[in-house]
């Protein structure tokens, strides 16, 4: 299984217009916020001291967010790529399927993880070229676990959307359709608190937006430190339930562990399906 693991690695990366498109929606995230947003981020937070620190960290927190997703779905595009040029010579062979999953599976994960971890040195060197702080041991530590389970998380649930493409076309389209909402997705382009309610509603059931609310708790601690000292605790709730840093449902607060549970949850059912669906094409 390593040597098919290794050959999707290859395959992958030696194409540099699939690693270009995997991580578009990054660069246009980041392109948006260099030009647009951040700007106007900053300008928003003006009354605080720090704002420039706080407004890069909630974006970078929010860039992390996007990568697993845009990533694991790229690296599955070999997968479908190999359905439509040679799986029939992997069906004439002792290969079983379920290796042959999992080996897609295993590559997604190493792919997202590799391009995760090179975006979170860039958002560092970001931040503190801009004037902020690198992150401190313990918040790297967490940031680094979180990227781990996020990657995870994206790769069942990729693995399962993308099995019921069997074209390249299909998948190019679906992939291109949620590189681009996955910002809007997340709450990246709009702070959550702005938007109507049954917006909110489905930012938060959406499952890599709480990936993002545990990022920005994390990444974001900083420097909420040194713009909120002071500030009635209130104003700083409120600033969290506009910013997506904290989710809210009706008088209820969701906590990060709540949000990790749910994660676990949902990755847990997509680890099911992509079992089942293994399992039906053996069959």
């Amino acid at each position: 299984m390593r040597y098919l693991i290794k050959r999707n690695l290859m395959l992958f990366f030696r194409d540099k217009a699939n690693v270009f498109f995997s991580m578009l929606s990054v660069l246009i995230i980041i392109g948006l916020y260099a030009f647009f947003l951040g700007d106007m981020m900053v300008r928003n937070f003006s009354n605080l001291p720090g704002a420039e620190f706080l407004a890069n960290t909630w974006i970078m927190a929010g860039i992390l967010t996007v990568t697993p997703v845009t990533t694991t779905l790229g690296a599955l595009g070999i997968m479908i790529e190999d359905k439509v040029k040679i799986v029939r010579d992997f069906q004439a062979s002792p290969l079983k399927r379920s290796s042959l999953a999992i080996s897609y599976i295993s590559s997604a994960f190493a792919i997202s993880m590799i391009l995760t971890l090179i975006t979170l040195v860039l958002a560092e060197a970001y931040i503190v070229i801009k004037g902020g702080e690198l992150l401190s041991i313990l918040n790297l530590i967490k940031v680094l676990g979180l990227i781990v389970f996020a990657t995870v998380s994206s790769s069942f649930m990729m693995f399962f959307t993308a099995s019921y493409f069997k074209t390249v076309n299909s998948f190019g389209v679906a992939s291109t359709v949620l590189g681009t909402m996955i910002g809007f997705l997340t709450g990246m382009y709009i702070p959550i608190g702005v938007l109507p309610g049954p917006i909110q509603t489905i930012i938060k059931i959406f499952p890599p937006s709480h990936t993002g609310l545990l990022f920005r708790r994390v990444m974001m601690e900083q420097a909420e430190k040194i713009s909120f000292a002071g500030v009635p605790q209130e104003a700083f709730e409120n600033f969290r339930l506009e910013m997506g840093v904290m989710y809210k449902f009706g008088d209820f607060d969701l906590t990060p562990a709540m949000s990790i549970i749910y994660l676990s949850a949902i990755t847990a059912i997509f680890f099911a399906l992509s079992v089942w669906k293994i399992s039906k094409k053996q069959k």
